[in-house]
């Protein structure tokens, strides 16, 4: 038998829009948890793009290209705002990072159901 090789890879630094040198990678990957949220919730209430588009105020396109990750014009705080159309509580916590000499991080961390 010969002995396959593994190409060469590298371990990522846990946000995808850094690891290949995007701008403003934190609000990228900030955005795009807020969209999954929202994926999750429209998922679990078995609601259809139209009636969950209705209840956030856009349009079912809308929510479509936003859903597959088109949010460009739309910030970390409308987004937030869209949560909180479905009856959710946004909360920040501000602490100091724990690894001495690194700068500080935004994540999102989902409460648990």
């Amino acid at each position: 038998m010969s002995k396959k090789t593994l190409p060469a890879h590298e371990i990522g630094s846990g946000n995808i829009f850094a690891d290949i040198g995007l701008p403003n990678a934190e609000e990228q990957q900030l955005k795009t948890a807020l969209v999954v949220q929202l994926g999750r919730l429209i998922k679990q209430r078995k609601l259809t793009q139209s009636t969950a588009a209705k209840l956030i105020g856009i349009k079912q396109p809308g929510l479509s290209n936003l859903l597959r990750g088109h949010f460009r014009g739309y910030s970390v705080g409308r987004l937030m705002r869209v949560l909180t159309a479905f009856n959710q509580d946004v909360d920040f916590v501000v602490k100091p990072r724990k690894k001495a000499g690194a700068t500080g991080r935004i994540t999102l961390v989902p409460a648990s159901a």
